[in-house]
């Protein structure tokens, strides 16, 4: 390994490990009982667990590098316009830690300068831990993992958000690209873009959820693994991008895809 981003790996797998201890524990003690949660102004669900992992890992990381800056889902920006910022989002997909599907993990990435170049997710419950380093091959517990080579649209398997989330403007879009592909699961979390990854799924779109807290950690995974991913009008995600995602493990379908997508443009 050479990239000249390994030395903040460490701490990003020594937070991953504080959060799968979390998760883990709390998996538990929600198992014996109903577990409570806040609704947020966005009408999004928040745990207790939610907020004392983002808490712990930024803990961590603001004493291993105190010029570093965060950016959290539940405790917002602390000198977003550093050199480094470390975008975390402590459970990505908290309505289905609520309601005891496994589907959820921790997301931990550092971008510089804007740009993901680090991304770790931990998955609990799977016991699975993802890695991605710009420049170097993606893994899961240390194996090389590699998305599919697959350019045909109509035998595609997709993933995707439920359709309650997307933006008006892109709705026809949306639809035009479920009818197109084979088949698609839903509602999977940051897990549909983890298989694309393992080369299990060939194409993940989103619109009017994604955040920067949900789409960092996942860049330097797929793209390590051979794909490719953008906004919606095939510009790279930073850690500025707006709220609509597109990944393909086959750079030519996503190239496909945008092409489809503009066809319903104004």
């Amino acid at each position: 390994m050479s990239s000249k981003y390994l030395e903040f790996i460490d701490i990003a797998m020594k937070a991953a490990d504080v959060s799968r201890e979390i998760l883990t524990e709390h998996r538990v003690k929600y198992l014996r009982g109903n577990y409570d949660f806040k609704t947020k102004n966005d009408a999004s669900p928040v745990t207790e667990t939610d907020e004392r992992v983002e808490h712990e890992i930024r803990s961590m990381i603001q004493a291993a590098f105190p010029s570093h800056g965060m950016l959290g889902e539940e405790y917002g920006a602390d000198a977003q316009d550093a050199e480094f910022v470390w975008v975390i989002d402590p459970i990505d997909g908290t309505r289905q830690f609520i309601v005891g599907y496994p589907f959820y993990g921790t997301l931990i990435s550092l971008c510089h300068w804007g740009q993901p170049v680090l991304g770790v997710v931990e998955m609990p419950v799977m016991a699975e831990r993802w890695v991605g380093i710009a420049g170097e091959p993606s893994t899961v517990n240390g194996l090389p993992i590699k998305t599919r080579e697959h350019d045909e649209l109509s035998t595609t398997l997709a993933a995707s958000s439920n359709t309650e989330f997307v933006f008006p403007e892109d709705k026809e879009a949306y639809a035009h690209l479920m009818k197109s592909t084979k088949w698609r699961v839903y509602g999977g979390a940051c897990y549909g873009y983890l298989s694309l990854a393992a080369g299990k799924i060939d194409l993940c779109y989103d619109s009017g959820i994604m955040r920067e807290v949900d789409y960092c950690a996942l860049v330097p995974i797929i793209e390590g693994a051979g794909g490719v991913m953008s906004d919606w009008e095939g510009q790279p995600l930073t850690m500025h991008s707006g709220m609509k995602v597109l990944a393909a493990g086959d750079r030519r379908l996503h190239t496909k895809v945008l092409e489809e997508i503009k066809k319903f443009r104004p």
